[in-house]
């Protein structure tokens, strides 16, 4: 093992690996929820739509 490459007597500060990994998992997380929430009226309007005409089985009236 290489002694130059070593660290001795320092002592580690700030945020390691998994704690930032962690934190950005959950600000994407919390971005995508805020999403859903922003965007659910248009997709329940846009569902409703879908079903009224017809969904997958309005092939022949819908081209």
């Amino acid at each position: 093992m290489n002694i130059g490459l070593r660290r001795s007597g320092t002592a580690r500060t700030g945020v390691s690996g998994r704690q930032l990994l962690v934190a950005q998992a959950a600000l994407v997380g919390g971005l995508i929820a805020a999403l859903i929430v922003k965007e659910l009226p248009g997709i329940v309007r846009e569902v409703r739509i879908y079903r009224m005409t017809g969904g997958l089985r309005a092939h022949r009236r819908y081209p």
